[in-house]
């Protein structure tokens, strides 16, 4: 039962003073900063705790003004509630002190004991006797009342919670929000999962595998904050448009200091200039995505190592060293078996050249010091640059991509000879400074420089959509994560690239993960009953093997539009629309939507584009290829026959539209409706 009266008042009063008290926070921070350059001991210590002073008075200084707390635990006095015997917490987003001495007066929803919140039930208590959740309305945020469920001695199951359903349910307006008031226990167990630990989340539309990822994220972020202050957590999404979409779940969170991007942007040939200006067909992206690739890339690279033909002769004043060719060919055949990164393996040659000859200097009484050594080195680096030479990524792809010969060297026995015409550049350009690269050779060159040298670690990487990677994706995430753990999120029926994964056991082994189990979200919270049995009947024309969802919510609606004016029937559908709360996405094949979304404004309904992030505007057109990962609480679907001709996995990529509407969808056609979505009579 909601509750609205006395007790209310009470908690309105505990609202105040807990505000109070995060403004203190903040005046403090402030002043912490101010004075605290002059408290430390040394001026390495001031500058550590210069930085973090700094963060901290940040990080509140940014504090989204929501819900202070959302959430109350009330233990009893069984043996049963531990420490906690007897005590009241409040759960909000963020720690809350209470003054030194006293208890907090909102503890961080990642704190150990904020696990009983999520997961204390009838049947398992854990010492707690009731459990409170808050309802809030409007912006600043109201404090509008409460429900407890007695989970103590004499607690029976109840009915499902009003606010519950309600905050699930409220209308998508803006990006993405966090869930910490509405985590479910199977997704509490997956974001508290520890550090060591990688986990893959298989989850229909809906289901909540993005805010698992973000909301583990936060809690890696809180519970091994000290472990991953050097190599960080870096979330990978598909496109720009989802990380837009996603950008405020963290900040709510706490978490300013987490990598987003995509793996394009990640994997960009040249940062400085922006994505890929080259295209490939999709024979030529097929091949360039293909595991094989590995194997023809590090035979070109280390097909450059060329055997000495020849002895080493360095000059030492009036003396001159040598080093016979059997010995060269020694140093850099055990160099080669060493199989270090070929960087690294050019300077191990070189290391142990100059070591070989100052043992022989040493041995005839000459002191072989700094000088020495600097000028041995730069005599042998002639040498070096003609076994062992430098490569650089764009010089080596480049001539992999533009020699025929070279191409057929590398290649032969892995690609066929129409796999290599395929790849082969048609119009080569004069050098590797002046290509023009796709993102597929944009792979390609993440390879060969991790080849050369490791990349960057990190501590966590979590991707969303993995289902999508390719082979050679997947290498550029693994080289990322190779001494830290994953998180991989995504549905196998939402795979829409050519080379989409069909199983996560291979997929998982790809990324460098094979022992990470994979796990299955089959409840959908934001996608409703209607609309999921419609993508459920959907599911038998894909070919994958994933559970049926149940949803949540009994709720939604669904309607078809047969008519002969498409671009009318849905511009007036869409004005209808603007008649319910929330926001409306307009979705067709990326080669009709300008037309429709023209008959949209001549009906005097402003739109605006994907990602131009024009505030308050309700209507966004979203082509079909880039409606992945997003939420709106009405879409309209225009044409779902062409969605599905647009490519060769067109079914999953109607799939994935349907599954955009956390409300209402409507589906407008001329043409017959594809298989599987045929309106249940």
């Amino acid at each position: 039962m909601l509750v609205t009266g006395t007790g209310l008042d009470e908690e309105r009063s505990y609202l105040e003073e807990c505000r109070a008290a995060l403004r203190g926070m903040r005046d403090g921070a402030r002043f912490n900063v101010v004075v605290g350059e002059h408290v430390a001991g040394d001026r390495y210590s001031a500058e550590r705790l210069g930085r973090h002073l700094k963060s901290l008075a940040k990080e509140l200084a940014e504090e989204p003004e929501g819900p202070v707390f959302f959430g109350r635990l009330d233990f009893g006095a069984g043996a049963d509630a531990g420490d906690h015997r007897g005590r009241r917490y409040y759960i909000g987003r963020r720690h809350i002190s209470g003054g030194t001495g006293r208890q907090p007066l909102v503890l961080d929803w990642r704190a150990p004991v904020s696990t009983v919140f999520y997961q204390a039930d009838v049947r398992d208590s854990r010492g707690v006797t009731t459990r409170r959740r808050f309802g809030w309305s409007g912006w600043p945020p109201v404090l509008t009342g409460f429900e407890d469920e007695r989970l103590g001695e004499g607690g029976a199951p109840g009915t499902a919670s009003r606010i519950l359903a309600e905050e699930i349910e409220r209308p998508r307006v803006g990006p993405m929000r966090d869930i910490v008031a509405t985590i479910q226990p199977e997704q509490d167990e997956l974001v508290r999962t520890g550090l060591e630990t990688s986990i893959c989340v298989q989850g229909a539309p809906g289901t909540g595998k993005t805010a698992v990822g973000l909301h583990r994220a936060a809690y890696l972020l809180y519970t091994y904050r000290r472990r991953l202050a050097g190599s960080g957590v870096l979330i990978l999404g598909p496109n720009q448009a989802f990380l837009g979409y996603i950008s405020a779940v963290l900040p709510a969170l706490g978490e300013m200091d987490v990598e987003q991007t995509t793996l394009g942007r990640l994997l960009a040939p040249e940062p400085s200039k922006g994505p890929p200006k080259g295209s490939d067909d999709e024979a030529a992206a097929v091949v360039k995505h293909d595991a094989r690739m590995a194997e023809v890339l590090r035979r070109a690279l280390y097909g450059r190592v060329r055997r000495p033909d020849g002895p080493l002769t360095v000059p030492d004043g009036a003396y001159r060293w040598r080093v016979s060719e059997e010995e060269l060919r020694r140093v850099v055949d055990d160099v080669l078996r060493e199989a270090p990164p070929y960087g690294v393996g050019r300077e191990r040659v070189l290391s142990r050249l100059v070591s070989l000859l100052r043992a022989r200097a040493e041995a005839r009484g000459q002191t072989t010091g700094t000088a020495w050594t600097r000028r041995t080195g730069r005599a042998v680096r002639e040498f070096l640059d003609t076994v062992w030479p430098v490569a650089r990524p764009r010089e080596v792809v480049a001539e992999l991509l533009t020699d025929p010969n070279v191409l057929a060297g590398a290649a032969g026995g892995i690609l066929t000879p129409a796999e290599q015409s395929a790849i082969l550049w048609s119009r080569p350009p004069r050098s590797f400074k002046s290509a023009r690269w796709s993102e597929a050779d944009a792979v390609l060159l993440d390879e060969v420089a991790g080849l050369i040298e490791r990349p960057r670690g990190y501590g966590h990487v979590i991707v969303d959509e993995a289902q999508d990677l390719s082979p050679m994706q997947c290498r550029a995430v693994a080289r990322r994560s190779e001494h830290g753990s994953i998180t991989v999120l995504g549905d196998l029926a939402q795979g829409t690239t050519p080379w989409a994964a069909r199983s996560w056991p291979e997929q998982l082994a790809a990324l460098g993960k094979p022992g990470a189990a994979p796990v299955t979200l089959t409840t959908g919270f934001r996608v409703p009953g209607a609309v999921v049995r419609l993508a459920n009947r959907l599911l038998d024309e894909l070919a994958v093997d994933v559970p049926r969802t149940r949803s949540f919510r009994g709720d939604g609606l669904l309607r078809f539009h047969r008519t002969s004016d498409l671009p009318g029937t849905a511009a007036r559908v869409v004005r209808e629309a603007l008649g319910h709360e929330g926001s409306i996405a307009l979705v067709a094949a990326d080669d009709a939507l300008d037309g429709l979304a023209e008959a949209v404004r001549a009906e005097g309904v402003e739109i605006a584009a994907l990602g131009e992030g024009s505030d308050g505007v309700r209507v966004t057109a979203v082509p079909a290829t880039l409606a992945k990962g997003l939420e709106y609480d009405h879409v309209v679907v225009a044409e779902p026959a062409a969605v599905v001709e647009a490519e060769p996995r067109g079914a999953n990529r109607l799939y994935v539209v349907l599954t955009r509407a956390v409300s209402r969808l409507e589906v407008v056609h001329t043409r017959p409706l594809p298989a599987g979505i045929t309106p249940a009579i």
